[in-house]
């Protein structure tokens, strides 16, 4: 503290005390969570687009656009209001997280965690060789990647698994008359988070009237994240992957692991580095 006392006297700067300290480490905490917060929701996408009407906001000004101008002062007037109702089921989430005795854990914790790995080769493989038998058997499957957005909203929908993913483990899952088998599995780094998720449907009307509830859920979710999601067809067995609204269909085990293998490469996939989280979970 003297050392850093000196540098402050050499510098000018104002007296920082050790309450200072606090302060500011608190703080840091704080907006470090509410960060995180904003990019594990949807809030990160409405931000986004609030923050998009903040600069054309601007450009009118500059350009001296009266009635665009006028126009936005009235939009952005009652922005924060619809931010609190659009936002409403998120608010309450975390007024009910600040009650739980989980709270504080989760705080100090700093995104830091040891129970996942990477997602590497090793899981594509078992992706793969599960995908393989699956197709032959004719059972239906759909298994969301995770990338840089989060999918704890997903999860709630779903029942926590989180093992290890192998190819045993996932045709456990998606095995006919299991209590897991109807819904999505969510992979996140080298582990299964959770299973019978739930997934938004696609609303394109364009999408092929051949295509199944899985294509659709799949492409659903693929046109509102970056996960990539892996389907097998119950009725034709036939695998494909959604991602960024778009369906690759008709994929050999081959172009499947080709496929996969350029997640493994990808920084914005989630995992680990070095044994530290990635926490980029940005919408």
């Amino acid at each position: 503290m003297e050392f850093l006392q000196n540098i402050i006297n050499l510098l000018n700067l104002p007296h920082i005390g050790v309450r200072d300290v606090i302060e500011i480490i608190v703080i840091a905490i704080v907006f470090y969570q509410l960060i995180l917060w904003i990019q594990r929701t949807r809030a990160w996408r409405v931000l986004r687009g609030f923050l998009v009407l903040l600069v054309i906001y601007v450009l009118v000004n500059l350009f001296q656009l009266n009635t665009l101008t006028w126009l936005l002062n009235k939009i952005l007037g009652w922005g924060f209001i619809a931010l609190v109702v659009i936002l409403q089921p998120e608010l309450r989430r975390i007024l009910e997280q600040l009650g739980s005795r989980g709270f504080f854990a989760g705080i100090f914790n700093l995104g830091f965690s040891h129970n996942e790995g990477e997602f590497g080769a090793s899981v594509v493989n078992e992706i793969v060789q599960a995908c393989e038998q699956m197709s032959a058997a004719r059972t239906g499957a759909l298994i969301v990647v995770e990338r840089a957005n989060s999918m704890s909203e997903i999860e709630r929908t779903g029942i926590k698994v989180d093992a290890v993913v192998t190819s045993a483990l996932l045709l456990n899952i998606f095995e006919h008359n299991t209590p897991l088998h109807d819904g999505a599995v969510v992979v996140r780094g080298d582990r299964v988070a959770a299973a019978t998720c739930y997934l938004p449907l696609s609303d394109n009307t364009e999408i092929s009237k051949n295509l199944g509830t899985r294509h659709r859920a799949g492409l659903g979710l693929s046109e509102v994240t970056d996960a990539w999601i892996v389907i097998v067809s119950e009725e034709t067995g036939r695998i494909s992957i959604a991602r960024e609204g778009a369906l690759t269909d008709r994929l050999s085990s081959a172009e499947l692991r080709d496929e996969l293998m350029k997640l493994v490469k990808d920084p914005e996939t989630r995992g680990f580095k070095w044994g530290i989280r990635r926490q980029k979970d940005a919408g």
